[in-house]
């Protein structure tokens, strides 16, 4: 029988960045292809809450003040926005800028995941929703009923879930992981940490992730 070698991979991103989507989806067909080639090595991928802006309110913001007040308006913002939405096509991903409404406090759709993957729950299905429930449908995925659709269809029970969001189980989780982000010294997400040696900053293009994958894993 062949011994297999688990390695850690540490995703820190969050739920409203556009390239932490993006990372996301290269950096899993890295891993399909470093298993091809290493089908000894078992890459097991662990989800870590940073929140880009964690002064957001509760309640969110308005998408379109932010849009304002961060890109200076709707027309300096689109084709930033268009450049987004092309990279993410390349990878097969759907961004629809138009149908936000919401900037949203993130800290729920962390916990969510936290309390995922506590359960034993393969998260990736329920953070690409999470993606694409902000990114594509416009949900606000602060929003607890947003939120519980999105556990209810991968896995995780109505109650429980609507008592973990409610009560705020796991967000002290959410605000360990910020800290030991800054401990880190993370600065911008997507950041993946690598078996604890290394990092990869940034969405970078699947091809970088294989030969960083391959380093660790022969290292």
């Amino acid at each position: 029988m062949r011994s297999t070698r688990t390695i850690l991979l540490e995703l820190y991103a969050d739920v409203v960045c556009p390239w932490c989507w993006i990372g996301d989806r290269r950096l899993f067909a890295a891993i399909d292809t470093v298993r091809e080639a290493l089908p000894d090595v078992v890459f097991e991928v662990v989800w870590r809450p940073f929140q880009l802006d964690p002064t957001i309110p509760p309640e969110g913001r308005d998408w379109a003040e932010v849009v304002e007040s961060k890109f200076g308006g709707r027309l300096r913002a689109q084709p930033m926005f268009e450049r987004v939405a092309q990279a993410g096509a390349a990878d097969g991903l759907t961004f629809d800028f138009d149908r936000i409404t919401r900037h949203p406090n993130t800290v729920k759709a962390h916990a969510l995941v936290v309390f995922a993957q506590q359960r034993g729950v393969n998260v990736w299905p329920l953070v690409e929703a999470l993606f694409a429930a902000n990114f594509t449908q416009g949900a606000d995925v602060s929003n607890d009923d947003v939120l519980v659709r999105i556990a209810l269809a991968h896995g995780l029970e109505e109650a429980e879930t609507r008592r973990v969001l409610a009560e705020g189980t796991y967000d002290v989780d959410v605000l360990q992981s910020q800290r030991e982000a800054a401990r880190l010294g993370v600065q911008g997400v997507p950041f993946l940490v690598l078996d604890g040696r290394f990092g990869v900053s940034g969405a970078q293009p699947s091809a970088v992730f294989v030969e960083a994958l391959k380093r660790v894993a022969t290292e």
